[in-house]
């Protein structure tokens, strides 16, 4: 193919699928709202969500979901008023969230396992006037609501919209789980009765504009206070029509016979699954299985055996934990058509696992709450593991830049990802000041993790900045050490941090939680020894029965530091 002046400037451009467009694709709707009532009009008699064995069809979402919309603004809910949904994968997810937006309102995501000091900041910094809750969790909003802005609370059961089976569901989760503490929320009204309120309310159609607000998606306060990403309707939607165009190479659309069929173990209130799954999956009119506990492995299995799926998003902690299910080689694969990697690095260990066990590759993406959030991804016509997050989509650019984030770095060379795009945030709401550190003033985001491009456009990630190890002057990525030890078959999990040490300023050490009870650490250094050069090996080991983890399955590396008796003894 002859390089034209655009390729010479984007090398990933020579790198793409033939299918996909260089360009991005224009915006077909005026508003997230907008496209999936579109969605919900267009495959109304299809299942769009299933939960739990009982699933909702798209016609069922748009009616509950104009329902509720006409309920929340019964309540002075006005455009651009701030509503808080805290619940996990469950079939009122996907209706709250289409009924705040055709409400014009702003959806601020909450994880449900948050602490009250976490969510009191969230619900404060956000302003939101109402919030959505799962009533498992209602007793951490018990705590906080008389200091926060929230004046309408809406409180869901697990069994909602489930029918006659719902009530099963919620004595069993109340009464034989014990999993809902005991609450108080005074005024509050439950799910179902502001669906029948609603019903009986007028509803009137809201006109929101791309430059609106659709989301707060709050970071996770690793590297500070946490911060909301305020996401338009434009940052979404362009998000959504660039991921439709990459899906060409794996030859899914809208047009496929037969419905697709998603699974959905990632929260849906996290950027990743929301976008991928819930924004994708409706416009494609796709099944979405909602799983609300991903952690229990044997039930995740036993509910994916149900399903001929197509299209399974998740992480790598994730594809390790099911490799790793011997029941789980007993599923139907024969329809899967795309495993799609994000949210940290996949390894060439699980990757060939998954691939051995499924017959389907893992094609890794990257992207962040601030970029809504793909920005990048492989070939999904490829099946080979690349070990790069591959190639930026249509409309994004992608630069390495240096320390001050003014100079692109030669290609081969480390700097940091900055990414610009029409999925790039608005700011972080209300904090000009921290908008301003992590844009450039071409329009770049910093995303805070080190990268290289190679020639032909392929993005390497090495690792957070704040996750690098210096040990003697050189630089050490936690990601490269995690990786060779992935490979030994004693190990399950492991992940690398820092310690002080008087020689070489920092010395590795790796934390691991052992497949083989009888491995040993002289074991796992002679291992380490064998790929990586001395400086690189770790120093220390330390044998855990589990990795901290974020909600989301990402390894909280910076708590086993803060937790590690080497580092708050140099502390003092």
């Amino acid at each position: 193919m002859m390089q034209t002046p655009a390729m010479q400037a984007r090398p990933w451009l020579a790198s793409y699928p033939p299918m996909v467009p260089q360009a991005m694709p224009p915006l077909t709707h005026a508003s997230l709202a907008a496209l999936l009532v579109d969605a919900c009009e267009r495959f109304a008699a299809r299942s769009a969500f299933s939960c739990m064995g009982k699933a909702l069809s798209f016609a069922e979402i748009l009616a509950s979901s104009r329902a509720l919309a006409a309920h929340l603004q019964s309540r002075g809910l006005k455009k651009g008023a701030r509503v808080a949904l805290m619940m996990p994968n469950i079939l009122q997810y996907p209706v709250a969230l289409l009924a705040v937006l055709r409400a014009g309102c702003t959806i601020v995501n909450v994880n449900p396992l948050y602490t009250p000091r976490e969510l009191e900041h969230q619900l404060r910094d956000s302003g939101a006037e109402a919030i959505i809750i799962l009533e498992n969790f209602a007793h951490t909003l018990q705590q906080v609501q008389g200091k926060t802005p929230v004046k309408h609370v809406i409180v869901a059961s697990m069994g909602d919209l489930m029918g006659m089976k719902g009530h099963i569901v919620n004595f069993v989760v109340r009464k034989v789980k014990k999993l809902v503490p005991a609450w108080d929320l005074p005024g509050h009204i439950s799910f179902n009765a502001a669906l029948r309120a609603g019903g009986q309310a007028q509803f009137s159609p809201v006109e929101t504009g791309l430059n609106d607000i659709a989301f707060l998606q709050y970071t996770g306060g690793t590297t500070g206070v946490s911060k909301g990403a305020a996401l338009s309707n434009s940052n979404i939607l362009s998000n959504a029509v660039q991921t439709e165009a990459w899906l060409k190479a794996a030859r899914i659309d809208a047009d496929n016979p037969e419905p697709l069929t998603f699974m959905c173990p990632l929260p849906l209130y996290h950027i990743f699954a929301l976008t991928v799954n819930l924004v994708m999956g409706m416009r494609l009119g796709a099944m979405n299985v909602l799983i609300p506990n991903p952690r229990d492995i044997p039930a995740f299995v036993a509910e994916m055996a149900k399903h001929r799926f197509n299209v399974f998003p998740g992480l790598n902690t994730l594809f390790n934990a099911l490799a790793s299910n011997p029941d789980f080689a007993k599923c139907d694969f024969s329809g899967l058509k795309l495993t799609f990697g994000g949210g940290m690095a996949v390894q060439r260990p699980i990757a060939e696992k998954w691939r051995a066990v499924t017959g389907c590759a893992i094609h890794e993406g990257y992207g962040l709450s601030e970029t809504s959030p793909v920005a990048t991804a492989n070939r999904f016509d490829v099946p080979e593991y690349t070990g790069t997050i591959g190639l930026p989509i249509p409309g994004t650019d992608v630069a390495i830049r240096d320390e001050d984030g003014t100079t692109d770095m030669p290609l081969g060379e480390v700097g940091e990802i900055c990414i610009r795009g029409p999925q790039v945030m608005t700011g972080y709401w209300q904090r000009p000041e921290e908008t301003a550190k992590v844009m450039t003033s071409d329009g770049f985001f910093r995303s805070g993790d080190m990268g290289m491009m190679d020639a032909r456009g392929f993005v390497k990630i090495v690792d957070r900045k704040k996750n690098m190890i210096l040990v003697s002057g050189f630089n050490v990525y936690p990601n490269e050490v995690e990786e060779v030890a992935a490979t030994h078959p004693g190990v399950l999990e492991s992940a690398a941090i820092g310690v002080p040490d008087a020689h070489s300023g920092e010395a590795v050490k790796l934390y691991v939680v052992r497949k083989d009870p009888a491995l040993t650490e002289d074991e796992i250094k002679a291992h380490l020894r064998k790929s990586l050069t001395a400086y690189k090996c770790p120093k220390y080991i330390a044998f855990k029965d589990a990795l901290p983890k974020t909600n989301v399955g990402k390894i909280l590396h910076r708590e086993l530091r803060d937790a590690d008796p080497m580092v708050i003894a140099a502390k003092g």
